[in-house]
This record gives C-alpha cells, structure tokens and sequence, in this order.
C-alpha cells in the first residue's frame, strides 16, 4: 500500500490520536484493493471481518427487507464503515456496493478490537465516531417519521446549500435515486414532490440544484437544530449522503453563495 495512503488514514479522527505503536498494530494484515462499479462488497448478515476505509471512488451502504431496498449512506474518501459491526464482532445490518470504481483499504477487524482495549485514546476515538453514528441515525430517523416527503426533500437541499458554503446553486453528488431512497421514498414520488417545491424556490436541472426563493424554501421546511444541526460536535462517523460540489464555474470564481 501506498506511503500516503497511510498518511491519510492517520489523519481520520478516528485514528489520529492513538499511539503510533498501536496505528502499527492495526494496520498488520492490512491491504488495498481496487473494486470495479457495481459490485457487491459484503451483505448484511455476513460476518464483520473488515473494517472498509474508502481511498478512492463511493461505496453505497443500503438495505433489503422482502424485497424492498434503501439506501443507508453514501461513504467517499475518505471515510470508514461498519466500525459498530467490527467492534462488536456481529454481522453487519448493512450491505455494500462499489457505485464507481473504487480503492478501499481493508483493516482485519480483530486487530481493531485487540488495541481498542490497549490504547485509551483509540478507545475515545471509537466511542466518539460511534455516538456520532447514532446521533446521526437519530436525526434521520426524525426527519423520516416526523416530516412529509416535500419537507424532507426542502431539509435536503437547505442543508446541501449550507455544506456548500450557502450557495444558491450546487451540484448534487449522488444520483437522484439515491437521494430518494435515502429520504425513505420512490423515484417516481421524490420527482412529484421535487415538482411541487418549484413554487417554493428550487430548480432542478440534471444534479445541479438552484435556489431562487430561500425565504420560500426555509417557509416549506424551517431548520431545527435537532434534526437537521449544525452539530458543532460532529467527528465525521455520522452516515448520510456526500456534501454537494459547486459548479466549476463557481469554483473558478471562489465565491460560494454569492449571486
């Protein structure tokens, strides 16, 4: 494995503060691998033997039930998954699959669980990712139960604006089957509510998004800092779906939010 590969990955808030003996534990036995799209990683259900740390690419984390599908999260690099699963040496709730090509370092979840009981502060680390994990499953799942599909999709895109630096126009990174499904509807009704919300300030062209009305767009969904943050605490376990990008001729500008 590359040099900066391990460089970068000591750099993730959960690994940033162990000790450099126990970082050199961990990573024994530990590999990269490169995955073409669409391939499933693991299924729900199988054994956690691997902690996944994405190097390059997106991997969809989503789940079946007779049937019916849905999109968990969307992990980029760089980003781990299912640390609760390798902690706990359960099978994972979740199944995984590459959406592009994709680089992924696998770390054999024993020695994770040996130096989480050695090195205090690795300890810390993991009981901070996992709580944000669980806060950040919290939220969702209000947003789910609590709101209507028009708000949960006006949450959405407030929320993408403000990851964006507050800008009225930005590029969502996932597709939009992924977006409806992980705000727990279909297609055909994240399209009919996307629809309604034109009158309440929002276009939609492709993946890229505008927002001509905020004023209408924060009436259709106000913010609750319950739900929808910010989290000032937030250490990057949270699972949800990749922050937006801003157009390139926005970035070429270097003024998000302006005009």
């Amino acid at each position: 494995m590359r040099a900066e590969d391990f460089d970068e990955v000591r750099r993730l808030p959960l690994f940033r503060s162990m000790r450099p003996a126990s970082f050199q534990a961990v990573m024994q036995g530990t590999y990269a691998q490169r995955f073409p799209p669409r391939l499933d990683l693991f299924r729900q259900g199988q054994g956690a033997d691997f902690l996944h740390v994405v190097l390059e690419g997106s991997v969809e984390l989503f789940a079946d039930w007779q049937g019916a599908s849905t999109t968990m999260a969307v992990v980029r690099p760089v980003g781990t998954f299912i640390l609760a699963a390798c902690i706990r040496d359960l099978p994972y709730l979740m199944s995984a699959r590459t959406l592009e090509q994709t680089r992924i370092l696998l770390v054999p979840a024993p020695g994770i669980r040996a130096v989480f009981r050695e090195d205090a502060e690795f300890a810390v680390s993991i009981v901070e990712e996992l709580a944000e994990a669980f806060r950040s499953m919290a939220r969702h799942a209000k947003n789910l139960k609590l709101r209507n599909s028009r708000e949960r999709i006006a949450g959405y895109l407030l929320e993408q604006s403000e990851l964006a630096g507050r800008a009225d126009r930005f590029v969502l990174q996932v597709e939009k089957r992924l977006v409806a499904s992980y705000l727990g509807m279909t297609a055909e009704n994240f399209s009919r509510a996307l629809r309604s919300l034109a009158m309440d300030g929002v276009e939609l062209k492709g993946q890229t998004v505008t927002i001509t009305d905020r004023a209408a767009l924060v009436r259709a969904c106000p913010n609750d800092m319950l739900i929808d943050g910010p989290n000032p605490d937030a250490t990057g376990g949270g699972l949800t779906l990749p922050r937006p990008a801003l157009p390139r001729e926005r970035r070429r500008k270097g003024r998000p939010g302006q005009g």
